[in-house]
């Protein structure tokens, strides 16, 4: 009997001590989040955000702060839609890999068994083999517009992003992007590109339906994803885009240029209303940041409902061997996200076997599998709420809150364990 009680008195004892430690946690990690917002509300680098963290499946901290619309005075909710950009690739990417778990796509296909007309050549003329596989990584020789000068062949060709022409077909974007010349051989080298865009239309053919339709049938509603899709059920949630500038954010207009290194990145924020423009896989979707955070706890934790669990360990580990990311030192492709393989190099507190990615309307978001941990971060503000200031500090708070954590000591007088 003494041993059963004791042992309830320590189960007891241990789950005060390990709720008291939770709490520390969360205070830690809150202060550090809400200074580097503040901050950065003060500073106006961005208009509005919301902060998810969670560790060990648990939300330990979420704010939604900052304007939804500013020039109106609209409060950022924490269920506020945002135009996802290029968190929609992850999902579109998860949407592919449910296929091939089901037999109805493989990895190895050629993009022509789906896409009998997507027939892009190499400089030198020659037809190329691209293959799902090389879509999922960014190896399959595409390129962005806007990784190109301004009179690059993309730009040429009129080839869409995702995120401008508003009513321009998929049919029409795919005879576009195969009219260009490849950029490099397929699989030789790793470049970011339209290649989601072009996934999308494979996995609309091996799923016997429209993108949006076989997304939702794969991936949003087993999951219960209400607001994430290519469409907007509740226009009163969409957060306003604003750009970055000085001295404060720009709205967003009809037609939004922002420069990016030599060239510019193209933004039509209502292309989403418009029905006729083609569901690009790549950037079209729209969502909340609690629908991702769930998506990426799903993936995290074994990939249910959607995926198999050796399926979603593909998804967030490197699958471009030895291929260089050029800009991204310490850091590889899995299938849809890039994957940290050297911290000290990549210059980050992140653990290795961390992925992340972003989303050019101004979002960032990491896993870190080692850590248990999964952050996402929604800013209504392009392109600063990806690559700048804002998203690397919230990162550095989140670490220096759980290294804190793990330093703090049992409390004096705690009683032992039996």
């Amino acid at each position: 009997m003494r041993t059963k009680v004791g042992s309830l008195l320590t189960a007891v004892t241990l789950g005060l001590l390990l709720s008291g430690l939770a709490v520390a946690e969360e205070r830690a990690v809150s202060a550090r989040l809400d200074a580097v917002i503040d901050q950065s509300l003060a500073d106006k680098r961005v208009v509005g955000t919301v902060v998810l963290v969670a560790r060990d499946g648990q939300v330990i901290y979420h704010r939604a702060a900052g304007e939804a619309d500013r020039e109106v005075h609209t409060p950022m909710r924490e269920d506020a839609i945002f135009r996802f950009a290029s968190m929609s690739k992850p999902l579109v990417s998860a949407a592919a890999l449910a296929l091939v778990d089901q037999g109805k796509l493989g990895l190895e296909d050629p993009v022509t068994r789906w896409l009998p007309d997507f027939r892009p050549r190499l400089a030198d003329g020659r037809e190329a083999v691209i293959t799902v596989r090389q879509l999922l990584t960014h190896t399959a020789g595409l390129n962005y517009g806007f990784l190109e000068p301004e009179d690059g062949p993309y730009h040429r060709a009129g080839v869409s992003n995702g995120m401008d022409a508003p009513g321009l077909g998929l049919e029409e974007n795919l005879r576009r992007i195969a009219s260009v010349p490849l950029s490099y051989e397929p699989g030789t080298r790793w470049g970011y590109s339209v290649a989601t865009d072009v996934l999308g239309a494979v996995v609309a053919r091996a799923g016997g339906a429209p993108l949006p339709k076989v997304v939702e049938r794969l991936v949003t509603r087993p999951l219960g994803l209400r607001d994430t899709g290519f469409t907007v059920k509740d226009r009163k949630r969409l957060a306003t885009p604003y750009a970055d500038g000085k001295p404060e954010p720009v709205r967003m207009g009809e037609l939004h240029v922002v420069p990016w290194g030599a060239s510019s990145m193209r933004f039509v924020p209502g292309r989403v209303f418009n029905a006729r423009s083609f569901p690009s896989g790549g950037g079209g979707m729209v969502g909340t940041a609690g629908d991702f955070l769930t998506f990426l706890e799903a993936v995290r934790t074994g990939g249910a409902p959607v995926l198999k669990p050796a399926t979603a360990t593909l998804m967030s580990t490197g699958q471009i061997g030895t291929l260089e990311m050029p800009g991204s030192p310490g850091w590889t492709f899995g299938f849809g996200a890039g994957v940290l393989v050297d911290a000290t190099l990549a210059g980050t507190p992140q653990s290795v076997g961390t992925w992340q990615w972003g989303g050019a309307y101004g979002h960032y978001w990491f896993v870190d599998p080692k850590q248990r941990l999964s952050v996402v971060v929604m800013t209504n503000t392009a392109i600063e709420g990806l690559p700048g200031a804002f998203p690397a500090a919230i990162r550095d708070a989140v670490y220096a809150g759980l290294a804190e954590m793990d330093a703090a000591q049992v409390p004096t007088g705690a009683p032992p364990a039996r």
